[in-house]
């Protein structure tokens, strides 16, 4: 009995909305906008909170750097990293071309890199295109 009471009531709520609703669509326009824009500002609070809560990234260990605890966990090594390729990869690399520059124009030969490992690749593909042009 007491569930066919709460469906009336639910029914007869509905029913009373629904014929609000009908009388009077600007005030149901103007709070249906109201609870979206509210819901947008809180939603745009919430991740400006979450942004400016993160912790501050802590700079990446250097391969060498002994002060590191050797327990630390897989997770974090990885994000090193992560941290670690994705900041040689946002350093400018410059290489002046040999074939550019004739041996007489006084102009220096001179290949900036990075990191060690950036000349070392370079080194191999410029050893590699050599063998190429030789056996062209």
């Amino acid at each position: 009995m007491e569930s066919r009471r709460r469906d009336m009531e639910l029914l007869s709520n509905t029913m009373a909305a629904y014929a609000h609703i009908r009388a009077n669509p600007e005030s149901f326009g103007l709070y249906f906008v109201l609870g979206v824009c509210f819901g947008l500002v809180l939603t745009l609070c919430l991740l400006v909170l979450r942004l400016s809560c993160r912790p501050s990234p802590r700079p990446p260990a250097r391969p060498g750097d002994l002060s590191e605890d050797e327990d630390d966990d897989e997770d974090e090594d990885e994000e090193d990293t992560v941290d670690r390729a994705a900041s040689e990869s946002l350093l400018p690399v410059t290489e002046i071309p040999l074939e550019s520059h004739g041996p007489g124009d006084g102009a220096l030969a001179v290949n900036v890199f990075a990191s060690a490992e950036e000349l070392e690749r370079a080194q191999r593909l410029e050893e590699r295109e050599r063998i190429i042009r030789e056996i062209w």
